[in-house]
């Protein structure tokens, strides 16, 4: 059963060095022309190194047969000599490859000897199984055992490092990714093309994996492959601007820091849930292909952590201090929750996929709870409100602008996710609130729709109660009518408000802006309009003097009042400022023209008319347009 290698390996290496004679011989002209002794040289070197290395595969090869036959277990077999030649022949190859590599730190593979060195590891692992089973009682045989299981571990270890090197690749054939123009973000959802291994590399992982489960390394395996997934999964969320944080530092960020780390908390889930899982999971079933198993158990270890790891980063956010200004964070978290979880139940095994629902649902529950709780501390910020202070010129409160424009980016921005939010988390129904609500329509709102209306009611509230710090009734109607005019003016601007509350509500609040208009009117001009009033003018047919005088002085001084008091009013809006003018005049100038037109002739020209006809009709609209800019101005000159 031996065979003479060394005759056999002799005209192994003669053959092939004579078949690579030919090839070789244009190449190395030219080399000799420039230096024919150096080129002499180097190919008598190469040539002596290839049939070298030919004669030992060639060795290794024979003495497999015959090792093999070994194997087979049949009767009489003993162990071939050969087999020490055997083991001294890989245990040399295999110090040849570490060697170089071990200096620099890790090996780097060699494409030619691939597919042989995972040969003879094949080989190794057979050998030490066989022995090992069958001369395990033996002791004749233990310096054999031993021998052929310190190098089997040394195969393996390199076969360990090079499965690392491998898995490692990734990371640096995606920074180059990063920095190549063409490695756009369409290029990089595509999932194909991540993580980034070439099919050669696949190929190579899925062998090594084989042979190191086949050869009893499975648990070095799946170490090294959780490992360097693992890291370069952190690496990519780096990138995105995720980094890991434990909960208590997280919980002890001011607003701002935990604010800045939202944002890219979204993106990281995002990309994991759409891309990166799905991505982690064909990767698995790719090198894992011959144990399906294998590959759920170790994506699902894999995944689960980080998935987790995201999830604590939203706990976090919901147990840090409640404020109305986080609102809308709270909001961009459950979104992210909610519309990227549909990967669970696909890429998960059923058990796995079953708790990481339960973690998500819970950590959806505990955003969506804290912002109810959010939006309701809207309506404690706007109860607390109970300064006194009143807003020069009755302008727009800074509590109406605050809360309106919270409400109308709420709605405009996050409308269904808040219709959501109170749907499926709301504990109970808003208490009834006070005010002329229409109760009838109410069992038609959403349970969100509802709260908005009582904010926006109670803010009504809240406004008409800071209304009557005003001590002139007239103020008191403008500041009514500003707030009003810009609370209709957003709802207006959001039809998610406009809708939310309905065109019943629109239309009472339109109709109470004119009853303070009218009562602006009627508490100012009706007051002027009296002093114009003709009765007791006349007695017996005659025109008293005395009292037409004392008319022309009364509107004189009220009007003036009137010019010098409300031009340091405000009215914000442009429109309805200037609707408040042309109403104003459409009711004091024709009534002055008539009364001027009628009367006036009864003074004596001259003094009299000067000291009692103080204006033509044309300064009173100029007085009037004067009116509600919020500065104080002076009487512009009388027209003569």
């Amino acid at each position: 059963m031996n065979h003479n290698p060394h005759k056999s390996s002799s005209f192994k290496s003669e053959d092939h060095d004579q078949k690579n004679s030919v090839p070789r011989a244009e190449s190395l002209k030219s080399s000799k022309e420039k230096d024919p002794a150096a080129a002499d040289k180097n190919e008598t070197n190469e040539q002596g190194g290839e049939a070298k290395e030919a004669e030992i595969k060639y060795i290794l090869e024979k003495a497999w047969e015959d090792i093999q036959h070994f194997l087979s277990g049949e009767e009489g077999v003993e162990i071939p000599d050969i087999i020490d030649k055997y083991l001294d022949l890989v245990e040399h190859k295999v110090s040849r490859l570490e060697v170089p590599e071990k200096s620099k730190g890790c090996p780097v593979p060699d494409p030619e000897d691939d597919g042989w060195f995972h040969k003879v590891v094949e080989q190794m692992s057979k050998l030490h199984r066989h022995v090992s089973t069958v001369f395990k009682s033996d002791s004749s045989r233990g310096p054999l055992i031993n021998r052929i299981g310190r190098i089997h571990q040394r195969v393996m270890s390199y076969l360990e490092d090079e499965f690392r090197v491998l898995l490692e690749e990734s990371r640096t054939v995606e920074a180059a990714a990063d920095q190549s123009p063409d490695a756009g973000q369409d290029q990089a959802k595509e999932e194909p093309n991540f993580p980034w291994y070439s099919k050669q590399v696949l190929a190579t992982l899925n062998k090594i994996s084989k042979l190191m489960i086949s050869g009893g390394y499975e648990f070095e395996c799946y170490e090294v492959y959780m490992v360097t997934r693992r890291n370069t999964i952190e690496e990519t969320l780096n990138k995105l601007g995720f980094e890991k944080i434990s909960l208590d530092d997280i919980q002890r960020m001011q607003w701002e820091a935990m604010e800045r780390e939202i944002p890219p908390w979204v993106r990281a889930f995002k990309e994991c849930a759409n891309i990166y899982f799905s991505a982690e999971h064909k990767l698995a079933q790719t090198i894992f292909s011959d144990n399906p198993s294998v590959a759920k158990s170790l994506f699902a270890n894999l995944i689960r952590v980080l998935f987790l790891q995201l999830l604590n980063f939203a706990e976090a956010v919901a147990l840090s201090k409640r404020s109305t200004e986080k609102l809308f964070k709270f909001l961009d978290i459950y979104e992210t929750l909610q519309d990227n979880s549909s990967a669970i139940d696909s890429l998960f095994p059923e058990e796995c996929a079953k708790e990481l629902k339960a973690e998500l649902t819970a950590t959806r529950r505990k955003i969506g709870e804290t912002a109810i709780c959010i939006f309701c501390d809207l309506e404690n910020s706007i109860k607390s409100d109970t300064g006194r202070t009143q807003v020069p010129g009755g302008a727009v409160h800074p509590l109406t602008r605050y809360t309106m424009n919270y409400l109308k980016y709420a709605c405009d921005e996050y409308k269904d996710t808040l219709e959501q939010v109170f749907k499926e988390h709301a504990t109970s129904k808003p208490r009834d609130y006070q005010g002329n609500s229409q109760s009838n329509n109410d069992e038609n709102q959403s349970p969100f729709s509802r709260h908005l209306i009582k904010i926006m009611d109670l803010l009504d509230s809240i406004l008409e109660a800071k209304s009557k710090l005003y001590k002139d009734v007239a103020l008191s109607n403008i500041f009514m009518m500003n707030n009003g005019r810009y609370i209709l003016q957003k709802i207006k601007g959001s039809p998610e408000i406009h809708q939310a509350m309905g065109d019943d509500r629109y239309k009472k609040r339109s109709y109470e802006l004119r009853n303070y208009h009218q009562g602006y009117k009627r508490e100012t001009w009706m007051k002027l309009l009296d002093c114009l009033n003709m009765d007791g003018l006349n007695v017996n047919g005659k025109v008293v003097k005395p009292a037409l005088k004392e008319r022309f002085k009364s509107f004189n001084a009220m009007f003036e009042e009137i010019h010098r008091t409300q031009s340091s009013w405000v009215v914000s809006d442009k429109q309805m400022q200037s609707e408040l003018r042309v109403s104003i005049a459409g009711v004091i100038i024709p009534a002055y023209r008539s009364f001027l037109g009628r009367f006036s002739g009864y003074l004596t020209p001259g003094r009299q008319t000067e000291k009692y006809i103080k204006f033509q009709p044309e300064d009173i609209e100029a007085y009037i347009e004067g009116l509600f800019d919020g500065s104080t101005s002076s009487m512009p000159r009388r027209k003569t």
